[in-house]
């Protein structure tokens, strides 16, 4: 009996030892299945430096084709007509009203005259009412209009305005407009839930300068521009040396200074300074060297804009969040290491730019910020120490290829003007001349200057690319506020006590 009992333990103890090292065999299985997945991303989002000077000539490629014609490059290289920008030479008052979405607003800005002297400024911002939204224009810009009024009355206290010119006001209007001149464009379409379907097609300037006189408010809109020239204008204001605007936030964008004999879309146009501000729209840049993954693909499907936008689906803030989720949710389909899959991974862009950043710079030893986004946001608890490392890891391989492109990017825009160190088409000089020009290039936005690991590896790629002889002249300044000290700025440059510099003919 004692020798039956002994065998049933026996097989009771092999039964067991099976059932562990069944699920070490499965959990092992389970987990390789995951690293694959990792892998296969690590290998798509893979930016070696010679990809990125690929990125950096096709781009330069690309912008002269858009200023060669019109529709001949995903890239727009929208004519500004901004050959004029603030020096710091400028004085007075001056106004902006920043309209680009739900809310809108107006600032006061005062220049003493003295580089980067803005003696004061005062900002209000206001929401649009919901029913303005699909309503008319003289709707939207009486309203708008009145709120600038009451904006110009309080902030000048009762004192008498000057008698020797009208108030003067930039507006930076973030919507798809045709310029016509520096201070006129045409409406394409409406974008961000406006649809007030008798302003598309005319002229934007025209239309707030007519609320204005039912208004009784004597202002006069000097400038029309979006905010990545309003960029431009607030780092030149800064800085003589700044000949490009980066915009890198929940979207991207990029402008810089381009010689007029250099557009030869620009035929028809009088341009007296001998350059001018292109606007890029670059989130539309494509090329076949863009380091796409299946991830990237089914984000462009599924948008509202499917095969637009490729270059910003890749770099932007609205975007990265959602790839990592993306990420995320194809490894609780090939594994349970994240639990039960959670149907909050189902949500597009539930993951913002924001948490993403918590969670790639969360040095904390046991990854509590991790932990605490993966219960709040995603539904997804109790996971262990070593999937948090994973989550971090995806974080690092999609922010690292999206800060890289970002920096091919700005490459590309030097390249074009001759400030890579190449010699370029502008004539400049070559790596190992030591007078090589100082550049600076203003950028804005959350992605760039709150994030950390994103800021660093734009840094570090930008560095390899143009190697450290020319990297060491190009200077990566934080602006902030153009969209409305830019506007102001613009205003003021281009003030009706000179004369309109570009005009269409």
């Amino acid at each position: 009996m004692g020798k039956v009992a002994v065998g049933v333990a026996a097989l009771a103890a092999c039964a067991v030892a099976g059932v562990v090292v069944g699920r070490r065999v499965r959990s092992r299985r389970k987990w390789k299945r995951v690293v694959g997945v990792l892998k296969e991303l690590e290998e798509a989002c893979e930016t070696p430096v010679g990809r990125l000077r690929q990125v950096v000539d096709a781009m330069a490629v690309e912008m002269h084709a858009g200023l060669a014609s019109e529709g001949g490059s995903k890239l727009k290289m929208l004519l500004t007509f901004v050959d004029h920008l603030p020096t710091g030479s400028e004085i007075g008052t001056y106004y902006a009203l920043d309209f680009g979405g739900t809310n809108f607003r107006v600032l006061r800005v005062q220049l003493g005259g003295r580089r980067s002297l803005i003696l004061s400024q005062d900002v209000e911002q206001q929401p649009i009412p919901q029913h303005l939204m699909t309503s008319t224009s003289e709707d939207l810009f009486d309203f708008i209009a009145s709120s600038l009024k009451q904006f110009v009355e309080k902030e000048e206290n009762g004192s008498e305005p000057s008698s020797v010119r009208a108030r003067e006001l930039g507006l930076t209007f973030s919507f798809p407009v045709r310029q016509l001149s520096i201070h006129s464009g045409i409406l394409i379409k409406w974008t961000k839930g406006f649809s007030i379907e008798d302003m598309v097609g005319k002229e934007v300037v025209g239309l707030l300068e007519a609320a204005l006189v039912r208004s009784g408010l004597d202002m006069r809109a000097a400038v029309l521009v979006n905010d990545a020239v309003g960029t431009l204008a607030l780092g030149h204001y800064d800085d003589a040396d700044t000949v490009a605007a980066v915009i890198i936030g929940t979207g991207t964008n990029a402008c810089y200074l381009e010689r007029a004999d250099a557009i030869i879309k620009c035929q028809g146009h009088l341009i007296t300074s001998g350059c001018m501000a292109v606007n890029m729209e670059w989130g539309n840049f494509w090329s076949s060297h863009l380091p796409r993954t299946s991830y990237d693909i089914d984000l462009d499907l599924e948008s509202p804009n499917p095969n637009d936008q490729g270059f910003e689906k890749m770099i932007s803030g609205i975007y990265l969040g959602d790839i990592v989720r993306r990420v995320i949710l194809r490894m609780s389909q090939e594994s349970d290491i994240f639990g039960p899959v959670s149907s909050r991974l189902s949500i597009p862009f539930i993951l913002q730019a924001p948490l993403l950043a918590a969670m790639h710079e969360d040095d904390s030893p046991e990854l509590k910020e991790v932990d605490k986004i993966l219960k709040e946001t995603l539904e997804i608890s109790e996971v262990s120490l070593k999937v948090r490392k994973l989550v971090v890891r995806i974080c690092d391989v999609v922010t690292r290829r999206a800060a890289r492109l970002a920096a091919a990017g700005i490459a590309g825009i030097l390249k074009k003007i001759g400030r890579d160190g190449s010699g370029g088409v502008a004539g400049g000089r070559s790596r190992s001349d030591p007078e090589m020009r100082r550049t600076v290039v203003a950028i804005e936005g959350g992605l760039y200057t709150r994030y950390m690991m994103f800021r660093e590896y734009l840094h570090e790629a930008l560095n390899e690319i143009l190697g450290e002889d020319v990297a060491q002249h190009v200077i990566l300044k934080v602006t902030e506020d153009g969209s409305g000290i830019g506007g102001a700025l613009l205003a003021a440059a281009n003030s009706s006590s000179g004369v309109d510099n570009v005009q269409l003919l």
